[in-house]
């Protein structure tokens, strides 16, 4: 069987194509970051020539594409698109912007990454980030079913049958859904198939494989692994060097896909008989022409690409040479390819003397003006191509950005959530951007959810980094959607922040080893006899039930779950609380644990402070990770109109801005973890939290609590050097001086404890927020 070759380059799109369809030889549906759904119609048969027309135009990224079949109605079909707006899009493949959609279908909370149609096309099954996938009747629109079980973004959605669907998960996990089964509108899995990695794709396995698998998986890990329905691997398919992104089956049996390593590979039983390598940083997404066989691509780069395996339909030279020479010519992100020795390297003769051993083998050539290049082996043509040049690890500019005493290639302020204070995201092009991804949402401890938006992020800041270019990187589109909150370290200044007005928390947290540890010490308290402070079977039944409520983001409401995290918190050893404690300041967002009070009325504000500070051994100081989660205790408590009643309360508020003086070491107290950057986070956090309610409710708190905060800050700004927690603190101090009255001695004292910062940190954000603390006197 012969190669696929080109048979046509599509460019219009202004981003990022997210996603393809090929419904048939005449017809290209495509979805892309520029906001817009576009439709290429074939206008000449060879060489192939399409002309685009866009039918959907948003005002956010369009990532998910399918296509229902033509009908009496829509004699061409109804296009299917959707995004981060989380809206399902139903129109005409014919209709234009300015036409109203058939129907918009709202049920998802977050961006929807994945559409496909049922066979017998009565039903449409989409996958979110929101944790589900849905099932929407196309007779009357409405959401049939909602697939639950997902612990994270459903990566794809494969119908199998009218009654069978299949989802991938960020879980790890496959799920099987009987469509028969549901139960008020919903269906729970029939079963589970647990696998190594996230998986990013799904596909069905055509008839006769032999493997005799019924469907496909691809995930980050690089593996295409086989299965049956009943759960058995029956194969993996190996080749790819990075993440896996989609699956289509292709009408002569063989699979196709495509992902991060800039490749499309078509597997024939177990063999990869073809790399086609794309002059673009990612490939997202790769489908089959049922018809004919033609496959189309969506990239990074905003090309669509169709490539077949007709010599009637081959591109013509010059678009073919134009393809050919853009992939040799394209720069390769060292990530890509990992730790390149160059002295090491062969030099181009390696070339003419020596063959390839398989499909898509990689080879780096040391060249002649020292540069280093990548070739990889085409079986079919029995010669290396080359694929581009290797970027260096110091972002092709020779600049290095230093952060907490290392230098790194990049320094990106990431903002999470609007309204809060950016985060540092340092990345070197030698890492894998998930590795590093990973490493961020660990040491910012945030949800799992964000590590391929996080890894996404860091690929489309860092993708066209090419020998000579800069690391600014601040025009490149992020996956937030929101290009406004993330730049690159040195960009223009922000608009004014002073004063902000939304109260920060920190919730984010790893639930499993929480409890697990909790009942560790739980049985260690049970051998020892102490059966007056251990959890008896019904408490541990308790806790389970927690654990299960916050992951599914539940209020916590029992006074007696509540009562018996603040036992552990108080009442096991001093060495044993953190746990506890982690799990006090999750349940402090929720109104019924603001609301409670100990035997002795005392609030939570005092217990955490408490359970951080008293039963310290003797000649022990008190333990870091116990004031860390005393003060993000704290800092939870504003997120409910109860809680910021109990924080406002004179006796609290004085304990609380108390112990932020202690942990700083105000009056010649120690201080607790003076360069533990997530106790400065927590403390500058909870600070900030402090000046906000004091700024939005005039007389909130008392004037002395507002001096001694803002003096417990003016230490932080002269003694600490880490960008973030510099920021943080000069947000809450450039809030809470126009509450304390700018000319008032105590706030005029704060300017030169402002500039010692700014003169002790570069970065531009510090700078700006630096200066606008300073224009308030």
């Amino acid at each position: 069987m012969s190669n696929f070759r080109l048979s046509a380059q599509l460019a219009a799109h202004e981003a990022d194509v997210r996603d393809v369809c090929f419904p048939a030889p005449d017809l290209v549906l495509s979805a892309s970051r520029d906001h817009t759904v576009r439709a290429w119609s074939r206008t000449a048969p060879s060489p192939p020539a399409f002309e685009p027309h866009i039918t959907t135009q948003g005002s956010e990224f369009v990532n998910s594409l399918t296509c229902l079949p033509p009908s009496a109605a829509f004699p061409r079909g109804l296009v299917v698109s959707a995004g981060t707006d989380s809206i399902i899009d139903v129109r005409s493949i014919a209709a234009s912007p300015s036409d109203n959609a058939e129907r918009l279908l709202v049920g998802h909370a977050q961006n929807v990454c994945a559409l496909a149609v049922v066979p017998g096309s009565k039903f449409i099954v989409s996958g979110s980030w929101d944790s589900t996938a849905r099932v929407w009747s196309t007779e009357n629109w409405e959401i049939q079913a909602v697939l639950e079980g997902h612990e994270g973004a459903v990566w794809d959605v494969l119908p199998l049958s009218e009654k069978l669907v299949v989802t991938g998960c960020a879980d790890k996990s496959i799920r099987v859904f009987d469509l028969g089964k549901a139960v008020a509108g919903q269906v729970s899995p029939r079963s589970t198939i647990y696998t190594p990695d996230v998986v990013r794709a799904l596909c069905q396995v055509p008839k006769g494989h032999p493997s005799g698998a019924d469907m496909a998986s691809a995930s980050n890990d690089g593996i295409i692994r086989l299965w049956k329905i009943s759960g058995q691997q029956v194969g993996e398919l190996r080749g790819h060097t990075s993440f896996i992104y989609s699956l289509a089956s292709l009408p002569s049996g063989e699979l196709v896909s495509s992902g991060e390593d800039r490749t499309v590979r078509i597997w024939r039983g177990s063999e990869c008989v073809q790399t086609i390598t794309h002059p673009a940083i990612s490939v997202w997404s790769v489908a089959a022409c049922a018809a004919n066989g033609d496959i189309v691509t969506g990239a990074s780069d905003g090309v669509v690409r169709v490539f077949t395996r007709s010599g009637d339909r081959v591109a013509s030279p010059e678009t073919v040479a134009q393809f050919d020479e853009s992939v040799k010519s394209s720069s390769i992100p060292q990530q890509q390819v990992g730790g390149v020795n160059k002295e090491k390297l062969p030099g181009p003769e390696f070339l003419k003397t020596k063959s390839g051993t398989k499909e898509g083998q990689v080879q780096m050539i040391r060249e002649d003006d020292e540069s280093v290049t990548a070739h990889q082996w085409s079986m079919a043509q029995q010669e290396w191509i080359n694929v581009g040049t290797v970027v260096n690890a110091v972002g092709s500019s020779g600049r290095k950005v230093e952060y907490n005493g290392q230098s790194y290639d990049y320094v990106f302020d990431v903002a999470i959530e609007e309204g809060q204070p950016s985060l540092k995201l340092p990345y070197n092009l030698s890492e894998n951007p998930y590795a590093r991804a990973q490493k961020f949402i660990d040491d910012n401890e945030l949800s799992q959810n964000f590590l391929d938006q996080v890894a996404q992020f860091i690929v489309s800041n860092t993708q066209g980094a090419t020998i000579g270019q800069t690391s600014d990187t601040s025009s490149a589109p992020d996956p937030y959607g929101t290009e406004s909150q993330n730049q690159t370290t040195g960009a223009a200044s922000a608009p004014k922040l002073l004063p902000v007005r939304d109260y920060l928390d920190i919730t984010a947290a790893k639930y499993e080893p929480m409890v697990k540890k909790i009942l560790s010490v739980n049985s260690a308290l049970v051998a020892a006899g102490r059966k007056g402070i251990s959890l008896n079977p019904s408490s541990q039944n308790a806790l389970h039930a927690l654990k299960q409520a916050l992951e599914s983001n539940e209020p916590v409401t029992d006074d007696i779950t509540i009562g018996l995290v603040i036992m552990m918190c108080t009442q096991w050893d001093y060495s044993d609380r953190v746990a506890p404690l982690d799990l006090l300041r999750c349940i402090a967002t929720s109104t019924a644990t603001a609301k409670f009070r100990s035997s002795g009325e005392t609030g939570l504000v005092k217990i955490a402070i408490a359970a951080a500070l008293e039963d310290v051994p003797e000649g022990s100081q008190p333990n870091e990770n116990c004031a860390m989660m005393a003060l993000r205790t704290i800092a939870n408590l504003f997120k409910t109109a109860e809680g910021r009643k109990l924080v406002a309360q004179p006796s609290e508020a004085s304990a609380a801005i108390s112990f932020i003086s202690r942990v700083v070491g105000i009056r010649g107290q120690p201080a607790i973890g003076p360069f533990n950057r997530n106790v400065l986070l927590a403390l500058t956090t909870a600070s900030i939290n402090y000046a906000v309610l004091a700024s939005k409710q005039l007389g909130s708190i008392s004037a002395d609590n507002q001096i001694r905060l803002a003096s417990a800050l003016a230490l932080v700004l002269q003694k600490q050097t880490d960008p973030e927690v510099i920021y943080r603190a000069l947000v809450a101090v450039g809030t809470l001086i126009p509450v304390i009255g700018k000319a008032a001695p105590e706030a005029r004292s704060l300017s030169s404890s402002i500039k010692s910062a700014r003169d002790r940190v570069s970065e531009a954000r510090v700078q700006s927020i630096a200066n606008e603390c300073l224009s308030l006197f």
